[in-house]
């Protein structure tokens, strides 16, 4: 083949000239980074005396940083230490977080440290965070569900350093994560395989490979490991104490177990961590076995080993349960209970946050959780006035993924057409109650999260699912299926029927609520044959956390904050 002498001046190389480019700059820099820190480790074990000394020969000003924050696992000990760097030295880093969970992750920001943030949920430090943001102090990149952020690690977002957490390690670098895995190997592998450098904090280093109970992550992807001043924080975030389950949530539970679960015979799904669904859990065993259901509902489960599913779990109604994460206090429980969860051959329970992440998106029948603010259409956010909480899974959990091409009885069921081409629907069900605690409505004409998001010059509103996924919506006064409605002031007008005296609410005819009641596009308590008399705490199978320790034979060792009794 011959270059036209056009294509030659157009900057066409000919083949067989020598390319200028340089092809493996990103790997340079990483071994000049590594050669900078060689006289402060010792192999791949980093001195802890030295690690600031290490991370600021490591970490270069602009790089894109990944630092661990899950939803419960933290790599607190480094997140500490970077907060000790000279912002003279590195600054204007983009940090890269799932979960923005401790004071120092937003002291990195408040240092100088840090510019920019992408982050996919924040809980606790969610106002520190909307200040910050007003304040100039940091700028978001987005807020982003758990497995797109971990895509962009692959795409766009791939970072330069990539801080962890494990429980142990030995010295060629091998990691166990225990049953705390959670986002740990998508984390790592984004940098691992492009040439950026890992660091793990470790809880301890054993010198012989053999005493690791199992190697989650090869020493070939790790670069250095640090011993922590201390073990890693963990966050029991999805322990739900029974004594603060409320009539109104059972009754709310029996509705989605009759007008939800039984209806569509629901029999994979992934729950949220509200006391909504706590309830759910906790009466599969009573009304649940009333209503003659174990075995044909909620069978397979994609959820943490939430304590609440206990009783569950003991009188069978649980096949399998794979998880995101772990949950403290769950370690033991789950260890024994190697046909329901899944665990390696040393006993422990293996979590995998991001594969966990596609299996409720693709592999289960429905997502059922709850929000603080929703509108008349559907949409929903947990970004309020003053909060960017982030969504967590949510946004993964609560769509319909239209990739999807097995077909299950639930899913077949939302098939609302003859079209010989039509396809099902994943349940996506949002759980609310009308009012918040403070008296708050929680159904509201417009979402805080447009202002927000307006305000602070965000591209998109960050809103957490998107009413045109949302098939049912349930609260205390009925459900709206909205997956039968047939224009979109049908829609408006089902979940104002139960949206209670919000001012979404307070729109609804009755007239038009008794005709869609008639033509089961709503359904009311008593529709679906549930008694509001008869939701109360009997129905729960446990109503303490002293009862769940019971139920599990003692295997449960539940975080000192939970053992009032």
């Amino acid at each position: 083949m011959e270059f036209s002498k056009q294509a030659v001046a157009d900057g066409v190389r000919q083949p067989g000239s020598q390319a200028a480019r340089r092809w493996d700059t990103r790997r340079s820099e990483k071994q000049r980074r590594l050669a900078a820190v060689a006289h402060l480790c010792d192999g791949p074990v980093l001195r802890s005396e030295r690690i600031v000394e290490a991370l600021e020969q490591l970490i270069v000003s602009g790089d894109r940083v990944v630092l661990e924050g899950n939803n419960q696992k933290q790599a607190d000990y480094l997140a500490r230490s970077m907060t000790k760097l000279d912002p003279g030295k590195v600054n204007h880093l983009h940090m890269i977080m799932p979960s923005v969970s401790l004071a120092e992750h937003l002291d990195l920001f408040e240092r100088g440290i840090a510019r920019k943030l992408d982050f996919a949920f924040a809980g606790a430090q969610s106002l520190r965070i909307s200040q910050f943001l007003q304040d100039g102090v940091l700028e978001v990149g987005a807020i982003h569900t758990y497995i797109e952020l971990y895509a962009r690690l692959y795409v766009d977002l791939t970072p330069n350093v990539v801080m962890v957490a494990g429980y142990l390690a030995d010295r060629h670098g091998n990691l166990y994560t225990g049953p705390s895995t959670e986002d740990t190997p998508a984390l790592v592998e984004a940098a691992a395989f492009r040439d950026g450098i890992v660091i793990a904090q470790v809880n301890g280093i054993v010198d012989d490979p053999r005493d690791l109970p199992r190697v989650d992550i090869p020493g070939s992807w790790v670069d250095f490991v640090v011993q922590a001043d201390k073990p890693f924080y963990i966050e029991p975030l999805f322990t739900r104490d029974p004594r603060l389950v409320k009539p109104l949530h059972i009754l709310m539970a029996m509705m989605a177990i009759r007008g939800v679960y039984e209806r569509h015979q629901v029999q994979s799904l992934n729950h949220g961590i509200g006391f909504n669904t706590a309830a759910i859990e906790l009466i599969l065993p009573t009304y649940g076995e009333q209503l003659g259901l174990k075995g044909k509902i909620c069978r397979n489960w994609t959820l943490n080993p939430h304590p609440t599913l206990i009783p569950a779990i003991e009188s069978g109604w649980v096949e399998s349960v794979h998880c995101f994460g772990s949950e403290l206090g769950m370690e033991a429980y789950t260890a024994a209970r190697p046909d329901i969860f899944f665990t390696g051959r040393d006993g422990s329970m293996r979590s995998n946050r991001a594969l966990c992440q596609l299996a409720g998106q693709y592999a289960v029948d429905l997502f059922i959780g709850s929000t603080l603010q929703m509108d008349g259409l559907g949409n929903s956010s947990t970004v309020t006035r003053g909060r960017l909480t982030g969504f967590g899974g949510a946004p993964n959990m609560g769509h319909d993924p239209g990739g999807r091409r097995h077909a299950s009885p639930a899913w077949l069921d939302l098939i609302e057409t003859d079209d010989p081409l039509a396809r099902g629907k994943k349940l996506v069900v949002q759980m609310v109650e009308t009012f918040q605690d403070g008296g708050q409505p929680s159904i509201v004409e417009t979402l805080d999260a447009v202002a927000v998001g307006k305000a602070s010059g965000m591209p998109l509103a960050p809103v957490m699912i998107y009413g045109d996924d949302v098939t049912h919506v349930l609260t205390e006064e009925g459900i709206a299926y909205l997956y039968k409605a047939r224009s979109l002031e049908e829609r408006k007008a089902m979940l104002a029927a139960v949206a209670g005296v919000t001012p979404v609410g307070l729109r609804h005819s009755p007239k038009d609520t008794a005709r869609m009641r008639r033509d089961a596009l709503i359904a009311l308590p008593e529709d679906i044959g549930v008694h509001r008399a008869d939701a109360n705490r009997s129905l729960l199978a446990a109503k303490s956390i002293g009862e769940l320790v019971e139920w599990s034979g003692g295997l449960y060792d539940p975080p000192a904050k939970f053992r009032s009794w």
